[in-house]
């Protein structure tokens, strides 16, 4: 096995972005790719380390940028960032979508897309999959629930998997049903698997200066386990 980077240049509308291919070049069949979004530190080593052990499965994962330039690195920067992104229910899908086109260009891709979001990411990709994005699957890690644009009956294409920490103060367990919900009323296949002593951004190594965010080895390592089973049915055959 012989994973390959690339840094790729693209753009949506006027903001100019920049994220990175990962994919096994010891093999020359086309596969699927996975879009990775990263959390809300921007495209750090965790998105690009989750890209990475994804081309490792054998797909071709890119790794995007949500922000642009000069804004990771910078809380204020970021969370302004956020909040325009979150302004218009259509710019979150849109930059997400100009992403995908740079990962369906990639020569190995072939038609199947899946999406897998942590954090802010998780919260992107469901609105990806609420937009009705041509996605075969939609993966939230420690991602928001709630939304300013609950998905209508048969709009989702996307299978949709939510994997969430019950102890969770960003994303509290009110919000579950809101969105078991939406799900049902959309008629989504969906699935959410609730981890029991996970707090917000359990996937994350390292210490957090953030109330309520905090690294949990045994629910990394399970949501890791389901992606991973989820990606294979989707991609069986």
């Amino acid at each position: 096995m012989q994973i390959a980077t690339k840094q790729t240049d693209y753009s949506d509308g006027d903001a100019e972005l920049s994220g990175i291919l990962f994919w096994d070049e010891s093999q020359n069949a086309k596969r699927p790719g996975i879009l990775v979004v990263h959390g809300g530190a921007g495209l750090d080593d965790h998105a690009q380390n989750r890209a990475k052990h994804f081309a490792k499965l054998g797909y071709v994962a890119f790794a995007c940028d949500m922000y642009g330039e000069g804004i990771a690195g910078n809380r204020e920067r970021i969370m302004a960032r956020i909040a325009e992104l979150r302004a218009d229910s259509e710019r979150i899908p849109q930059r997400a979508n100009a992403a995908i086109a740079q990962l369906r260009s990639h020569p190995l891709v072939d038609s199947r897309i899946a999406a897998v979001g942590y954090c802010f990411g998780g919260m992107a990709v469901l609105e990806l999959a609420r937009s009705g994005a041509a996605l075969r699957g939609a993966v939230s890690v420690h991602g928001s629930l709630d939304t300013k644009r609950p998905a209508t009956r048969d709009t989702i294409q996307a299978k949709v998997l939510v994997c969430h920490g019950a102890l969770d103060p960003h994303v509290p367990m009110t919000h579950v049903p809101a969105f078991a919900d939406e799900m049902k009323n959309a008629n989504a296949d969906w699935q959410l698997l609730i981890y029991g002593n996970a707090m917000h951004g359990f996937t994350h190594q390292g210490d957090s200066k953030i109330p309520g965010v905090a690294y949990h080895a045994q629910s990394d390592a399970r949501s890791w386990r389901a992606i991973e089973t989820f990606f294979a049915e989707l991609f069986a055959g």
